[in-house]
């Protein structure tokens, strides 16, 4: 582990103190069927100690069904189903009042380019009618775009190479007693789209059910704040994941730890809510952890907070806000 690692939360109250066990691969054939569901009701397809490593093959948020640039997305996917999530994965000892940590190792592109998926869906994105946003205007045309994905970069156009800058789109543990659907994000995490829920950061999670029942997926080669489109450069993958597990700590929404920053999540609608109790979780951590009077962390997040925007075009927008570790101590 680096330095920063060793004084994570993971490795300071985690049951593994961030130290990794057994490795388990979770290929598309041991997965079978992809889940569309965060919920307690399916069978876990994997059973895992705290410190564990998963190496699972996602698929992209179509399941492969978009092929070609000539395809059209109204024709192959039948809503809702996308985001088809790997898991669930039961972690030995969770039970509800724990926190599961996720630190995200590595991300790689998987199968035969072009791989990276982008397209104009009807009635979904950021700029467009959608079924929370009624309009009278026609649709967008639909249309695809692929892309060439490497760890080298992505290929946008002739002119244009991206960085390749992966996350995990949709990440997240099972509701106490609701299904949802893979296309919501809420304090169980979900589909958060959150470019920070990337390779080196450690992500937190409430356990709301037993044995946490963890969900991943919806692999993104890079995607702007917001997702503006609704679509990002969507890859299938291999993902690898170290969990971990802490006891006893009270959270109420996910949070993410990395090398630089702390950052509390929060999702809902409007935006400005979803910002409003994402600040609010992370005066609460700041109060609870660091020492902070609340309206000192109040004051100083007002000065040195920073929000980053998820998306803004799933049923409820994602936020996550941050301070440097560097003014907390």
């Amino acid at each position: 582990m680096g330095n920063w690692l060793e004084t994570s939360y993971m490795a300071r109250k985690g049951v593994a103190r961030g130290k990794a066990g057994k490795t388990h691969e979770l290929t598309v054939e041991k997965q079978g069927k992809y889940h569309y569901v965060y919920g307690p009701y399916a069978k876990p397809v994997l059973s895992i100690e705290p410190g564990d490593i998963v190496v699972a093959e996602t698929q992209d948020a179509f399941e492969g069904a978009i092929k070609s640039e000539k395809d059209k997305p109204s024709e192959l996917l039948h809503m809702p189903f996308l985001n088809p999530q790997c898991g669930p994965i039961s972690v030995k000892g969770a039970e509800k009042g724990d926190v599961l940590c996720v630190h995200i190792h590595s991300i790689k592109p998987r199968g035969p380019q072009p791989v990276g998926t982008t397209a104009l869906i009807p009635e979904f994105g950021g700029l467009v009618a959608t079924n929370n946003t009624a309009l009278l205007n026609p649709p967008l045309p639909e249309r695809v775009k692929k892309m060439e994905v490497t760890e080298a970069g992505i290929k946008f156009n002739s002119k244009i190479t991206l960085p390749y800058e992966p996350f995990i789109g949709t990440l997240g543990v099972s509701p106490e007693i609701e299904a949802v659907s893979s296309l919501q994000p809420d304090y169980w995490g979900g589909n958060m789209d959150l470019p920070d829920v990337c390779p080196g950061a450690v992500v937190y999670f409430p356990v709301h059910h037993k044995d946490a029942y963890l969900y991943l997926g919806d692999c993104h080669g890079t995607q702007g704040d917001g997702e503006l489109c609704g679509v990002a450069v969507e890859i299938p993958s291999t993902t690898t994941v170290q969990v971990d597990l802490i006891k006893n700590w009270k959270i109420a929404w996910p949070r993410l730890e990395n090398e630089k920053f702390i950052m509390a999540i929060g999702s809902t609608r409007p935006m400005e809510d979803a910002a409003r109790i994402a600040y609010r979780e992370l005066i609460h951590w700041m109060v609870d952890d660091y020492g902070f009077d609340q309206y000192e962390a109040y004051f100083l997040l007002t000065q040195a907070g920073k929000v980053r925007l998820g998306n803004m075009v799933d049923p409820k927008y994602t936020l996550g806000a941050s301070i440097l570790k560097s003014y907390i101590g």
